[in-house]
Order: C-alpha cells, then sequence, then structure tokens
C-alpha cells in the first residue's frame, strides 16, 4: 500500500519524543535491535546498533542517509537464525502485516525481547472512544473484520499490554494525533499520511471530511467534544506490547 500512498509519508510523519522515550525504555538494555516494517526510520534509536526490515520500495527510499541500514523483507520471514538480536521493534506496522501473528512469532524467534506499539480495536478501545471514527468514519469497522484483537496478539508472545496517552501536540501524524486539533484532518498531506483514508476510499473520505468542515464550522464539533479542550493528553487505544 505505501509504495502507492507513502510518498509524501515523511511531511506529516516523524518521531513523537515523548512516545518515543516509551519504546525506547521498554527496549531495555538492548544493544542490537531488528526494526520490523521500519518505514522511513522513524522512533529507530541512534546510540544502538539497528537494522530495520521494510518492504515498500517508496518507504525505503525516505529513509535519511544516515539512517540504520534496512533490508527488504516482511514481519513474517525474516532472514535471522534464533536470537539474533537483543530486541525487536515494531511501531504502527502490525494493522498491514498479511499474517500478524505469524510476524509476532517470528519476532519473538529471532530476538530475546520483543517490542510493538500498536492499538486496541476494540469498540470501547479505540472507534468509540475517538471522535472522528464514532462520528464520522464509522466504516473503520469494516477494515478490522477477522483481525486478530489485541488480546490475542499479546498472547502470542507472552506479552504484557501498556497503555499509551497521546499528547494534544504530538508531532507524529499518525491517525489519532490530531484528536485536540480538528482542522488538521481538511488537510490532504496529513490524510495522505495516514492508511486509514486510503483503505476506506475516495468516496467515503471526501463525505467524512465535508462532514468534518461543517462541523467545525457551525460549532457542532466543538459542542460534542467540549471535554477534551483542558486535555494535554488522550487515551485513544494506542499501546505497547512487551515480552
Amino acid at each position: 500500500m505505501y509504495d502507492t500512498i507513502g510518498a509524501t509519508y515523511t511531511v506529516t510523519r516523524r518521531t513523537e519524543p515523548r512516545i518515543a522515550a516509551r519504546i525506547w525504555a521498554a527496549l531495555g538494555d538492548a544493544r542490537t535491535i531488528l526494526n520490523v516494517g521500519a518505514g522511513t526510520g522513524s522512533y529507530e534509536p541512534s546510540d544502538r546498533y539497528v537494522l530495520a526490515v521494510e518492504p515498500s520500495a517508496v518507504m525505503r527510499s525516505q529513509r535519511l542517509p544516515d539512517a540504520a541500514p534496512c533490508l527488504v523483507g516482511s514481519a513474517e520471514s525474516p532472514p535471522f537464525d534464533d536470537q539474533s538480536f537483543d530486541a525487536a521493534m515494531a511501531v504502527a506496522s502490525v494493522h498491514h502485516w498479511q499474517d500478524p501473528i505469524a510476524g509476532l512469532r517470528e519476532m519473538r524467534r529471532v530476538a530475546r525481547r520483543v517490542v510493538v506499539f500498536t492499538h486496541d480495536t476494540s469498540d470501547a478501545g479505540w472507534r468509540h472512544r475517538f471522535w472522528l471514527t464514532r462520528d464520522y468514519l464509522p466504516e473503520v469497522a469494516d477494515l478490522l473484520a477477522g483481525r486478530p484483537s489485541l488480546i490475542e496478539l499479546a498472547r502470542a508472545i507472552g506479552a504484557r499490554i501498556e497503555p499509551v496517552l497521546i499528547p494534544w501536540d504530538c508531532a507524529d501524524g499518525f491517525f489519532e494525533a490530531y484528536w485536540r486539533r480538528p482542522e488538521a484532518y481538511l488537510d490532504e498531506n496529513v490524510r495522505r499520511g495516514v492508511s486509514v483514508w486510503a483503505r476506506v476510499g475516495p468516496a467515503v473520505e471526501q463525505r467524512a471530511v465535508h462532514s468534518l468542515r461543517d462541523d467545525l464550522a457551525s460549532g457542532r464539533w466543538a459542542e460534542r467534544n467540549q471535554d477534551l479542550v483542558d486535555l494535554d493528553a488522550a487515551e485513544l487505544g494506542l499501546r505497547l506490547l512487551i515480552a
């Protein structure tokens, strides 16, 4: 997918330092790290040896010259021996894998520690709590059909689950990042950096954007979401799996 939609990814997608601190702390004392579904290299720690794996040529081409070396490959078949790395990490990529359970088990095989930044796709954890999916993009529910739950992902590798709050001024423009800055979702560049918009299709995207624009202009969005105004961070289902 990102060979099609990823050309402007780095315009809005970058490392959010507060989330990075959580990921790097979870890596513990690991000195050698495999980054699975590495994309353009966000969240790769610069003070350790990192080897990246990324299937998309477009994403690989946007990695900075001093980024970690990057191989072509997928989560389900990393070409490494057992326990080749101190840790394996995956950041916001599990939902793109063909077989998430198999991919996580492979991460567990090649590394003694696994850290995965992902999201809880249950109704309570994500779709109903976030106003964008609740009020404008109910079609997101269809994208999740047949995908493993967060609990199933955690059980596959014996991971514990930790919540990750999203700061109101989050620097990384992932899907939920602009929860207190709704005008951002009217920006084409913001939407192009998030795969959800491509997956729901252009007709649904334009309907949602038009509805949101109307609600912002009329004050309906502010009325519905007045409880968000004073929050510095929101719990919208983002999670760390640590095994």
